[in-house]
């Protein structure tokens, strides 16, 4: 099978395009010209080790419809996995965008060309707020007041709309993710180095779905090839996290501390709305996000029922001992930081 994937280069991307070709398939991705395409995809991909005669590289951007009509020509499966993923507000005009645009422009080239299955990544942050129920295949599309979170609301309602014509369009709701070998340090696991490296001493109340992202690569694999169902929706498999168990788990993996005080999230966003216009003019990043701050405000649990494609969770102190073992052999923590993980020798498996 011939699959192709756009954002590929990406957290779960690139973990996604690593469980395809071990599935057997081959792979065609799509790769920003921004920067050397061939470095940015040997970055990606070279420590899941993929082989790269397994994937062909197509450069261009996912709003371009000329470049993913060539994308997806002759494809059996499209991967939509492309979106920025961005709380900094510095990031909002690319979030607004480009989100819903390239899932529009994705979707309607493999609809057009006649790709027998199009699965369309889409988040738990789409559903929300969700106001305390439980999360499943059939919660309605949320209106979160975010701007990251109500783009990918809006691709899930062009996704949802071309399922409801008669396309043969999956859509994924993945948990927020943390794990091994990320690209370009995304949103979770920069706030795992951030608690570890001391930047993070308040935390809101309430919490967040956490998933591993290879267990979610092993989803997407999976949906390949899985029966559809009425819905055509499924979950990432994860766990639901509270602030404070987030922080009780790296402690426990760590051996640390770590103190932190917990605050109303709720009665954070104000500071999270005065940060983020901070942000624009601050050339550093700074850690209280208003999305992740609302978020946490918002999230609720996924339903122990809902449809993750027969795929499991691994054990959340295992995702959490990879990932902090994977930043402190990147260089990113100090043994110090690391903590116990740090003084480990097992390897970071891509599994």
């Amino acid at each position: 099978m011939l699959v192709s994937v756009t954002g590929a280069t990406g957290f779960l991307g690139a973990h996604a395009v690593a469980a395809i070709v071990r599935a057997g398939h081959r792979v065609r991705v799509l790769v920003r010209e921004s920067a050397p395409v061939d470095a940015r995809v040997a970055a990606a991909l070279d420590p899941l080790g993929v082989d790269p005669s397994a994937v062909c590289v197509v450069a261009g951007d996912v709003t371009d419809p000329a470049r993913v009509a060539g994308l997806v020509r002759g494809a059996d499966a499209v991967l939509h996995a492309a979106s920025v993923y961005s709380f900094d507000s510095r990031d909002h005009r690319a979030v607004a965008a480009t989100n819903a645009r390239g899932t529009e422009v994705v979707l309607g080239a493999a609809r057009a060309a006649g790709v027998g299955r199009t699965i369309h990544v889409s988040s738990v942050g789409a559903l929300l707020p969700a106001r305390g129920r439980p999360l499943d295949e059939d919660s309605p599309l949320g209106a979160p007041r975010e701007t990251y979170l109500a783009s990918k609301a809006a691709a899930d309602a062009i996704a949802r709309r071309h399922r409801a014509d008669g396309a043969p369009v999956l859509i994924s709701y993945p948990s927020a993710l943390i794990g091994p070998h990320d690209p370009r340090l995304g949103d979770q696991n920069a706030r795992v180095r951030n608690a570890l490296r001391g930047l993070m001493p308040i935390w809101p109340t309430g919490g967040i779905p956490v998933g591993d992202v290879r267990d979610t690569a092993e989803l997407h694999a999976t949906l390949l090839s899985t029966p559809d169902t009425a819905t055509g929706r499924h979950f990432g498999p994860g766990h639901y996290l509270s602030t404070r168990e987030f922080m009780a788990v790296l402690r426990e993996v760590t051996g640390r501390r770590l103190p932190a005080v917990r605050l109303p999230a709720r009665a954070m966003l104000p500071l999270g709305a005065l940060t983020g216009a901070l942000q624009r003019v601050w050339p550093w990043h700074i850690p209280a996000e208003y999305g992740a701050i609302y978020t946490c405000a918002c999230a609720s649990a996924v339903s122990d029922t809902a449809d993750t494609a027969g795929v499991h969770p691994r054990p959340v102190t295992e995702t959490f001992r990879d990932t902090v073992r994977w930043l402190h052999r990147d260089g990113r923590l100090t043994d110090r930081q690391a903590g116990a993980v740090g003084r480990e020798r097992t390897e970071v498996s891509p599994r």
